[in-house]
Protein backbone atom coordinates (compact mmCIF):
# COMPACT_ATOMS: atom_id res chain seq x y z
CA UNK A 1 0.00 0.00 0.00
CA UNK A 2 1.39 3.50 -0.94
CA UNK A 3 2.08 6.12 1.52
CA UNK A 4 1.08 9.86 0.89
CA UNK A 5 2.30 12.84 3.13
CA UNK A 6 0.54 15.17 3.77
CA UNK A 7 1.25 18.72 5.54
CA UNK A 8 -1.32 21.07 7.00
CA UNK A 9 -1.74 24.53 8.00
CA UNK A 10 -3.49 27.39 8.98
CA UNK A 11 -4.00 30.23 10.98
CA UNK A 12 -4.84 30.14 14.69
CA UNK A 13 -8.07 28.58 15.71
CA UNK A 14 -8.84 27.29 11.43
CA UNK A 15 -9.60 24.23 13.15
CA UNK A 16 -6.46 22.19 11.52
CA UNK A 17 -5.99 19.62 14.89
CA UNK A 18 -10.16 19.13 14.70
CA UNK A 19 -10.17 18.42 10.94
CA UNK A 20 -6.77 15.66 11.77
CA UNK A 21 -9.18 14.22 14.75
CA UNK A 22 -12.24 14.07 12.56
CA UNK A 23 -10.57 12.62 9.50
CA UNK A 24 -8.98 9.79 12.27
CA UNK A 25 -12.57 9.44 13.82
CA UNK A 26 -14.88 8.66 10.57
CA UNK A 27 -12.39 6.55 8.80
CA UNK A 28 -12.40 4.19 12.48
CA UNK A 29 -8.00 4.99 13.16
CA UNK A 30 -9.11 5.66 16.91
CA UNK A 31 -8.37 3.45 19.64
CA UNK A 32 -11.29 2.42 21.53
CA UNK A 33 -9.06 3.98 24.93
CA UNK A 34 -8.05 7.40 23.10
CA UNK A 35 -11.86 7.60 21.76
CA UNK A 36 -12.93 7.10 25.89
CA UNK A 37 -10.53 9.71 26.86
CA UNK A 38 -11.56 12.52 24.00
CA UNK A 39 -15.02 11.78 24.93
CA UNK A 40 -14.50 11.89 28.80
CA UNK A 41 -12.46 15.28 28.29
CA UNK A 42 -15.19 16.47 26.16
CA UNK A 43 -17.68 16.28 28.98
CA UNK A 44 -15.20 17.26 31.43
CA UNK A 45 -14.84 20.81 29.39
CA UNK A 46 -19.20 20.78 28.82
CA UNK A 47 -18.88 20.10 25.09
CA UNK A 48 -22.15 18.93 23.60
CA UNK A 49 -19.73 17.65 20.97
CA UNK A 50 -16.43 15.81 20.72
CA UNK A 51 -13.41 18.16 20.81
CA UNK A 52 -11.45 16.20 17.86
CA UNK A 53 -8.18 18.38 18.33
CA UNK A 54 -7.89 16.83 21.57
CA UNK A 55 -6.51 13.60 19.24
CA UNK A 56 -3.60 15.59 17.47
CA UNK A 57 -2.47 18.45 20.81
CA UNK A 58 -0.15 16.41 22.83
CA UNK A 59 1.41 18.53 24.70
CA UNK A 60 0.14 20.09 28.16
CA UNK A 61 0.34 23.53 26.88
CA UNK A 62 -1.28 22.28 23.93
CA UNK A 63 -3.74 21.02 25.30
CA UNK A 64 -4.50 24.47 27.71
CA UNK A 65 -4.45 26.96 25.13
CA UNK A 66 -5.90 25.31 22.39
CA UNK A 67 -3.53 25.84 19.85
CA UNK A 68 -1.06 23.49 18.20
CA UNK A 69 2.79 24.24 19.19
CA UNK A 70 5.05 21.44 18.00
CA UNK A 71 4.82 19.33 14.58
CA UNK A 72 2.64 16.56 15.47
CA UNK A 73 2.77 13.41 12.90
CA UNK A 74 -0.23 10.91 12.82
CA UNK A 75 -0.38 7.90 10.93
CA UNK A 76 -3.68 6.40 9.75
CA UNK A 77 -4.83 3.96 6.84
CA UNK A 78 -8.05 3.50 4.42
CA UNK A 79 -8.76 0.51 2.63
CA UNK A 80 -6.66 2.61 -0.80
CA UNK A 81 -3.73 4.33 0.71
CA UNK A 82 -1.97 4.97 4.19
CA UNK A 83 -1.28 8.59 5.35
CA UNK A 84 1.25 10.30 7.26
CA UNK A 85 -0.22 13.92 8.57
CA UNK A 86 2.11 16.67 9.63
CA UNK A 87 0.06 18.77 11.68
CA UNK A 88 1.94 22.44 11.40
CA UNK A 89 1.14 24.94 14.10
CA UNK A 90 -0.52 28.43 13.14
CA UNK A 91 0.92 30.96 14.93
CA UNK A 92 3.53 33.02 12.94
CA UNK A 93 6.08 32.76 15.89
CA UNK A 94 6.04 28.63 14.45
CA UNK A 95 6.39 29.30 10.82
CA UNK A 96 9.88 27.51 10.91
CA UNK A 97 7.71 24.35 12.20
CA UNK A 98 5.86 24.78 9.55
CA UNK A 99 8.43 24.82 7.16
CA UNK A 100 9.78 21.58 9.01
CA UNK A 101 6.68 19.54 8.75
CA UNK A 102 5.96 20.55 4.95
CA UNK A 103 9.07 19.92 3.63
CA UNK A 104 8.62 16.29 3.14
CA UNK A 105 5.03 16.47 2.28
CA UNK A 106 3.90 15.28 -1.19
CA UNK A 107 0.58 17.65 -0.75
CA UNK A 108 -0.67 19.95 1.51
CA UNK A 109 -4.01 21.28 3.05
CA UNK A 110 -4.11 25.05 3.83
CA UNK A 111 -7.47 25.55 6.00
CA UNK A 112 -9.15 29.12 6.54
CA UNK A 113 -11.87 29.78 8.28
CA UNK A 114 -15.13 30.47 6.10
CA UNK A 115 -16.16 33.41 8.83
CA UNK A 116 -12.38 35.40 8.61
CA UNK A 117 -11.46 34.67 4.83
CA UNK A 118 -8.10 34.83 3.84
CA UNK A 119 -5.31 36.36 6.48
CA UNK A 120 -1.79 37.35 6.91
CA UNK A 121 -1.18 33.69 7.88
CA UNK A 122 -2.71 32.50 4.67
CA UNK A 123 -0.73 34.04 2.41
CA UNK A 124 2.11 32.99 4.64
CA UNK A 125 1.18 29.60 4.29
CA UNK A 126 0.05 29.49 0.85
CA UNK A 127 3.72 31.18 -0.02
CA UNK A 128 5.79 28.59 1.86
CA UNK A 129 3.82 25.97 -0.24
CA UNK A 130 5.30 27.66 -3.46
CA UNK A 131 8.33 27.80 -2.23
CA UNK A 132 8.68 24.54 -1.69
CA UNK A 133 7.13 23.46 -4.59
CA UNK A 134 4.45 21.29 -3.11
CA UNK A 135 2.63 19.95 -6.28
CA UNK A 136 -0.99 18.91 -4.78
CA UNK A 137 -2.73 21.64 -2.80
CA UNK A 138 -6.16 21.40 -1.07
CA UNK A 139 -7.65 24.91 0.11
CA UNK A 140 -10.22 23.28 2.79
CA UNK A 141 -12.64 26.42 3.78
CA UNK A 142 -13.43 24.95 7.27
CA UNK A 143 -16.41 26.14 9.64
CA UNK A 144 -18.74 26.19 6.94
CA UNK A 145 -21.37 25.38 9.25
CA UNK A 146 -20.85 28.94 11.01
CA UNK A 147 -21.56 30.91 7.57
CA UNK A 148 -24.64 29.19 6.59
CA UNK A 149 -22.86 26.85 4.10
CA UNK A 150 -22.79 30.50 2.05
CA UNK A 151 -21.52 29.25 -1.53
CA UNK A 152 -21.07 32.94 -2.04
CA UNK A 153 -18.94 32.77 0.84
CA UNK A 154 -16.77 30.04 -0.18
CA UNK A 155 -16.14 31.61 -3.99
CA UNK A 156 -14.84 34.80 -2.57
CA UNK A 157 -12.15 33.25 -0.29
CA UNK A 158 -11.94 30.69 -3.42
CA UNK A 159 -11.23 34.39 -5.70
CA UNK A 160 -8.83 35.29 -3.73
CA UNK A 161 -6.67 32.45 -3.37
CA UNK A 162 -6.34 32.06 -7.47
CA UNK A 163 -5.35 35.70 -7.53
CA UNK A 164 -2.85 34.77 -4.99
CA UNK A 165 -1.55 31.43 -7.35
CA UNK A 166 -1.86 33.90 -10.45
CA UNK A 167 1.17 35.55 -8.74
CA UNK A 168 3.51 32.86 -8.08
CA UNK A 169 6.26 31.41 -9.86
CA UNK A 170 5.54 27.76 -9.57
CA UNK A 171 3.06 26.98 -11.81
CA UNK A 172 2.76 23.79 -11.90
CA UNK A 173 0.47 23.64 -8.76
CA UNK A 174 -2.60 21.80 -8.81
CA UNK A 175 -5.30 23.36 -6.44
CA UNK A 176 -7.95 22.23 -4.97
CA UNK A 177 -11.28 24.03 -3.14
CA UNK A 178 -13.33 22.37 -0.75
CA UNK A 179 -15.98 23.50 1.42
CA UNK A 180 -16.14 21.86 4.40
CA UNK A 181 -16.89 21.90 8.48
CA UNK A 182 -14.48 19.67 10.60
CA UNK A 183 -16.76 19.59 13.50
CA UNK A 184 -19.89 18.48 11.50
CA UNK A 185 -17.88 16.23 9.46
CA UNK A 186 -19.57 17.98 6.30
CA UNK A 187 -17.52 16.87 3.07
CA UNK A 188 -14.32 15.77 5.16
CA UNK A 189 -15.22 11.66 4.50
CA UNK A 190 -19.12 11.99 3.82
CA UNK A 191 -20.45 13.60 1.70
CA UNK A 192 -22.52 16.77 2.82
CA UNK A 193 -25.83 17.79 2.48
CA UNK A 194 -25.67 21.13 3.70
CA UNK A 195 -24.04 21.92 0.38
CA UNK A 196 -25.34 20.52 -2.54
CA UNK A 197 -24.29 23.23 -4.67
CA UNK A 198 -20.84 21.52 -4.63
CA UNK A 199 -20.48 18.98 -6.55
CA UNK A 200 -16.67 18.35 -5.69
CA UNK A 201 -15.02 15.21 -3.97
CA UNK A 202 -15.00 15.09 -0.02
CA UNK A 203 -11.77 15.72 1.08
CA UNK A 204 -10.48 11.72 1.89
CA UNK A 205 -11.76 11.00 -1.51
CA UNK A 206 -9.58 13.69 -3.28
CA UNK A 207 -6.82 12.69 -1.01
CA UNK A 208 -6.94 8.85 -1.87
CA UNK A 209 -7.13 9.51 -5.29
CA UNK A 210 -3.60 12.07 -5.36
CA UNK A 211 -0.45 10.27 -6.72
CA UNK A 212 1.86 9.17 -3.61
CA UNK A 213 4.63 8.64 -6.03
CA UNK A 214 8.56 9.66 -4.58
CA UNK A 215 8.35 13.34 -3.17
CA UNK A 216 10.42 14.66 -5.64
CA UNK A 217 9.89 15.17 -9.20
CA UNK A 218 11.18 13.45 -12.33
CA UNK A 219 14.39 15.23 -13.06
CA UNK A 220 17.92 14.43 -13.17
CA UNK A 221 19.29 11.40 -11.57
CA UNK A 222 21.61 12.09 -8.19
CA UNK A 223 23.21 8.96 -6.22
CA UNK A 224 24.75 10.47 -3.03
CA UNK A 225 27.02 7.92 -1.72
CA UNK A 226 25.94 7.46 2.29
CA UNK A 227 28.19 4.72 2.99
CA UNK A 228 30.78 2.84 0.97
CA UNK A 229 30.49 -1.57 1.72
CA UNK A 230 33.75 -3.54 2.07
CA UNK A 231 32.96 -6.98 3.27
CA UNK A 232 36.26 -8.43 3.34
CA UNK A 233 34.96 -12.01 3.77
CA UNK A 234 36.13 -14.62 1.61
CA UNK A 235 33.19 -14.82 -0.45
CA UNK A 236 33.63 -11.47 -1.29
CA UNK A 237 36.58 -10.43 -0.44
CA UNK A 238 37.01 -7.73 -3.73
CA UNK A 239 33.32 -6.29 -3.30
CA UNK A 240 33.11 -2.98 -3.06
CA UNK A 241 29.87 -1.53 -2.96
CA UNK A 242 27.82 2.33 -2.75
CA UNK A 243 25.35 2.49 -0.75
CA UNK A 244 22.45 5.13 -0.73
CA UNK A 245 19.04 6.68 -2.26
CA UNK A 246 18.50 7.39 -6.05
CA UNK A 247 16.74 10.63 -6.31
CA UNK A 248 15.45 12.33 -9.26
CA UNK A 249 15.64 9.67 -12.24
CA UNK A 250 16.31 5.96 -12.54
CA UNK A 251 19.38 3.93 -12.82
CA UNK A 252 20.16 1.12 -15.06
CA UNK A 253 22.71 -1.56 -14.96
CA UNK A 254 25.23 -0.45 -17.56
CA UNK A 255 24.59 2.96 -17.45
CA UNK A 256 27.54 4.94 -17.81
CA UNK A 257 28.14 7.49 -14.83
CA UNK A 258 30.26 10.10 -13.75
CA UNK A 259 31.78 10.31 -9.58
CA UNK A 260 31.82 13.93 -8.50
CA UNK A 261 33.93 15.64 -7.51
CA UNK A 262 36.68 13.40 -9.33
CA UNK A 263 34.91 13.50 -12.68
CA UNK A 264 36.34 9.92 -12.82
CA UNK A 265 34.00 7.62 -15.12
CA UNK A 266 32.65 3.81 -15.39
CA UNK A 267 29.35 1.87 -15.62
CA UNK A 268 26.78 0.82 -13.25
CA UNK A 269 27.70 -2.99 -12.65
CA UNK A 270 25.38 -4.68 -10.37
CA UNK A 271 22.41 -2.67 -8.29
CA UNK A 272 21.22 -4.96 -5.37
CA UNK A 273 18.97 -4.70 -2.05
CA UNK A 274 19.61 -6.94 0.34
CA UNK A 275 19.88 -10.14 -0.79
CA UNK A 276 18.02 -8.79 -4.85
CA UNK A 277 19.35 -8.29 -7.66
CA UNK A 278 17.86 -5.82 -9.89
CA UNK A 279 18.29 -4.70 -13.43
CA UNK A 280 16.74 -0.81 -12.67
CA UNK A 281 15.99 0.66 -9.91
CA UNK A 282 13.40 4.08 -10.19
CA UNK A 283 13.98 7.14 -7.66
CA UNK A 284 13.55 7.00 -4.31
CA UNK A 285 14.88 3.70 -4.04
CA UNK A 286 17.85 3.35 -1.28
CA UNK A 287 19.91 0.38 -2.88
CA UNK A 288 23.88 -0.78 -3.49
CA UNK A 289 25.65 -0.02 -6.49
CA UNK A 290 28.98 -1.84 -7.92
CA UNK A 291 30.74 -0.47 -10.87
CA UNK A 292 32.60 -1.81 -13.56
CA UNK A 293 36.06 0.12 -12.90
CA UNK A 294 37.96 0.45 -9.00
CA UNK A 295 37.05 3.59 -8.76
CA UNK A 296 37.76 5.97 -5.54
CA UNK A 297 34.71 6.38 -4.40
CA UNK A 298 33.72 8.11 -0.93
CA UNK A 299 31.24 9.14 1.63
CA UNK A 300 30.31 12.43 0.10
CA UNK A 301 30.73 11.55 -3.56
CA UNK A 302 27.78 11.38 -5.63
CA UNK A 303 27.05 9.05 -9.17
CA UNK A 304 25.34 11.03 -11.72
CA UNK A 305 24.84 9.82 -15.64
CA UNK A 306 27.23 11.44 -18.15
CA UNK A 307 24.65 13.22 -19.67
CA UNK A 308 23.16 14.91 -16.76
CA UNK A 309 25.83 16.63 -14.55
CA UNK A 310 25.11 19.13 -11.92
CA UNK A 311 26.49 22.60 -11.88
CA UNK A 312 29.83 22.40 -9.23
CA UNK A 313 30.94 25.66 -7.48
CA UNK A 314 32.39 27.28 -4.41
CA UNK A 315 29.76 30.01 -4.19
CA UNK A 316 25.58 29.73 -4.02
CA UNK A 317 22.58 32.09 -4.59
CA UNK A 318 19.81 30.72 -2.33
CA UNK A 319 16.32 31.17 -0.07
CA UNK A 320 16.71 30.81 2.75
CA UNK A 321 13.99 30.49 5.62
CA UNK A 322 15.42 32.08 8.75
CA UNK A 323 15.31 29.79 12.26
CA UNK A 324 16.88 30.94 14.53
CA UNK A 325 16.15 33.78 17.45
CA UNK A 326 19.41 35.18 16.81
CA UNK A 327 18.84 37.08 13.37
CA UNK A 328 21.38 36.12 10.27
CA UNK A 329 24.18 39.12 9.34
CA UNK A 330 26.43 39.40 6.62
CA UNK A 331 29.57 38.21 6.92
CA UNK A 332 28.86 35.68 9.40
CA UNK A 333 30.14 31.87 9.03
CA UNK A 334 28.37 28.40 9.41
CA UNK A 335 28.51 25.04 8.53
CA UNK A 336 26.36 24.11 5.73
CA UNK A 337 24.89 20.45 5.46
CA UNK A 338 24.22 19.56 1.50
CA UNK A 339 23.18 16.06 1.65
CA UNK A 340 25.56 14.08 2.36
CA UNK A 341 28.08 17.09 2.36
CA UNK A 342 29.15 19.29 4.45
CA UNK A 343 31.64 22.42 4.88
CA UNK A 344 32.20 25.61 6.69
CA UNK A 345 30.32 28.96 4.89
CA UNK A 346 30.21 32.35 5.06
CA UNK A 347 27.29 34.35 3.87
CA UNK A 348 28.67 37.24 2.00
CA UNK A 349 25.48 38.97 0.95
CA UNK A 350 21.74 39.34 2.62
CA UNK A 351 20.20 40.43 -1.15
CA UNK A 352 16.78 41.09 0.11
CA UNK A 353 13.77 39.95 2.18
CA UNK A 354 10.77 38.17 0.60
CA UNK A 355 7.29 39.51 1.65
CA UNK A 356 5.00 36.34 1.76
CA UNK A 357 1.82 38.10 0.62
CA UNK A 358 3.86 38.17 -3.06
CA UNK A 359 4.16 41.87 -2.71
CA UNK A 360 7.46 42.42 -3.56
CA UNK A 361 11.16 42.42 -1.67
CA UNK A 362 12.58 44.87 0.46
CA UNK A 363 16.14 45.32 -1.30
CA UNK A 364 19.54 45.57 1.18
CA UNK A 365 18.33 44.56 4.82
CA UNK A 366 20.72 45.00 7.57
CA UNK A 367 19.25 41.29 8.73
CA UNK A 368 17.04 38.45 8.43
CA UNK A 369 15.28 37.50 11.60
CA UNK A 370 13.15 34.66 13.07
CA UNK A 371 10.45 32.85 10.27
CA UNK A 372 11.88 35.49 7.72
CA UNK A 373 12.55 34.44 4.22
CA UNK A 374 15.25 36.30 2.25
CA UNK A 375 17.84 35.72 -0.15
CA UNK A 376 21.73 35.11 0.42
CA UNK A 377 24.67 34.43 -1.27
CA UNK A 378 27.00 31.68 0.46
CA UNK A 379 31.13 31.38 0.16
CA UNK A 380 31.82 27.48 0.73
CA UNK A 381 35.13 26.00 2.18
CA UNK A 382 34.98 23.42 -0.98
CA UNK A 383 33.08 23.15 -4.12
CA UNK A 384 29.56 21.52 -4.04
CA UNK A 385 27.82 19.36 -6.94
CA UNK A 386 24.40 20.85 -7.09
CA UNK A 387 21.40 21.87 -8.64
CA UNK A 388 18.33 24.02 -8.33
CA UNK A 389 15.94 23.33 -6.01
CA UNK A 390 13.26 23.97 -8.92
CA UNK A 391 15.45 21.26 -10.85
CA UNK A 392 15.88 18.92 -8.26
CA UNK A 393 14.68 19.28 -4.81
CA UNK A 394 16.56 16.84 -2.87
CA UNK A 395 19.99 18.06 -4.33
CA UNK A 396 19.08 21.76 -4.59
CA UNK A 397 18.29 22.03 -0.86
CA UNK A 398 20.70 22.64 2.47
CA UNK A 399 20.79 23.68 6.25
CA UNK A 400 23.00 26.23 8.27
CA UNK A 401 24.36 25.13 11.82
CA UNK A 402 25.27 27.54 13.97
CA UNK A 403 28.93 25.84 14.81
CA UNK A 404 28.69 27.55 18.64
CA UNK A 405 25.38 26.30 19.41
CA UNK A 406 24.94 23.15 16.88
CA UNK A 407 21.84 24.56 16.21
CA UNK A 408 20.11 24.39 13.16
CA UNK A 409 19.49 28.06 11.96
CA UNK A 410 18.06 28.22 8.40
CA UNK A 411 16.63 26.09 5.35
CA UNK A 412 17.90 26.97 1.97
CA UNK A 413 16.73 26.62 -1.46
CA UNK A 414 19.42 27.26 -4.48
CA UNK A 415 18.33 29.01 -6.68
Amino acid sequence: MKVLKIATAGSVDDGKSTLIGRILYDTKSLTDDKLEAIEEKSRQRGFDYLDFSLATDGLVAEREQGITIDVAHIYFSTRKKSFIIADTPGHIEYTRNMVTGASTAQASIVLIDARNGVVEQTYRHFFINNLLRIKDVVIAVNKMDLVDFSEEKFNVIKGEIEYLASKSEYKNQNLTFIPLSALKGDNVVEKSENMDWYQGETLMHHLERLDSDDINDDSQTRFPVQTVIRPKTEEYHDYRGYAGKIYGGDFEVGDEVVVLPSLTKSKIKNINFFDKEYQKAKRGSSVTITLEDNVNVSRGDMLVKVNEQPKIAKQLDATICWMDTAPLKPTQKYFIKHGVNDAQAKITQLSSIIKTDFSGKQENPEELTLNQIGEIQLKLSKPFSYDSYKENKSNGSFILINPKTNNTVGVGFIK
